[in-house]
């Protein structure tokens, strides 16, 4: 049922890792760790140039599954060193950690909140929600323009290679999972029409030209 999960949080380390999905275990909500190898499943919970330990759960699981990280996170809150690095935030930094939450973790979003509280700002639970619903949105947004991909496409599509069919699969089938868990498609319509032309040429022209290429070598 791999497919049912989505990625939650990435680590650079197996231990810690473990560590997240032990404490999730303990919580009742299942989870698999799994290697962020590069695949048409695209994501924008973390950087993915580099190989990672990957915790997914179920979608349904995401909410829950922020509440805990909360509230572990609120639990060392009172244990911080003043000389953490927020502390020297101005208000618009900490903002944007509050905005872009899905880059930073619980224990930075929990500790954004709890100094912007102390300097007299106001948060509260309608700010949070704005601002993650108008990340979710920000986010949802299909990639920039992938012209030079699509020329590409084309191009080794009618020249009957397999980089045709790979290029025009990852265009017309590509997704991002959102720090919620929804996953949407990376790109926008119309390069998805493209990348499904670019597919179906590759997987027509591709065996003609290696029959081609066989009958002429006999």
């Amino acid at each position: 049922m791999e497919e049912n999960y989505s990625i939650f949080r990435k680590f650079p380390t197996l231990e810690q890792a473990n560590e997240l999905q032990e404490l999730l275990k303990e919580n009742g909500i299942e989870s698999s760790l799994a290697d962020n190898v590069p695949s048409v499943d695209a994501t924008f919970t973390g950087n993915t140039l580099q190989n990672e330990i990957e915790v997914r759960i179920k979608q349904s699981d995401f909410k829950n599954a922020e509440d805990l990280l909360e509230k572990k996170a609120e639990e060392l809150i009172d244990h911080i060193d003043k000389e953490y690095y927020l502390f020297d935030f101005t208000d618009e930094e900490l903002y944007e950690i509050l905005l872009k939450s899905d880059e930073w973790s619980a224990l930075d979003y929990s500790l954004a909140q709890k100094i912007l509280n102390q300097r007299g700002k106001t948060v509260d639970k309608a700010l949070l929600n704005s601002l993650k619903s108008e990340r979710l949105k920000e986010l949802a947004k299909p990639e920039e323009d992938q012209k030079s991909w699509i020329i590409a496409g084309y191009i080794f599509s009618v020249l009957g290679g397999l980089l045709g069919i790979v290029i025009g699969y990852f265009l017309w089938t590509s997704k991002k999972t959102l720090p919620n868990g929804q996953k949407v498609f990376s790109y926008s319509e119309t390069d998805r029409q493209h990348g499904k032309y670019i597919f179906y040429i590759s997987v027509i022209i591709g065996p003609i030209a290696l029959l081609l290429k066989v009958f002429g070598q006999i």
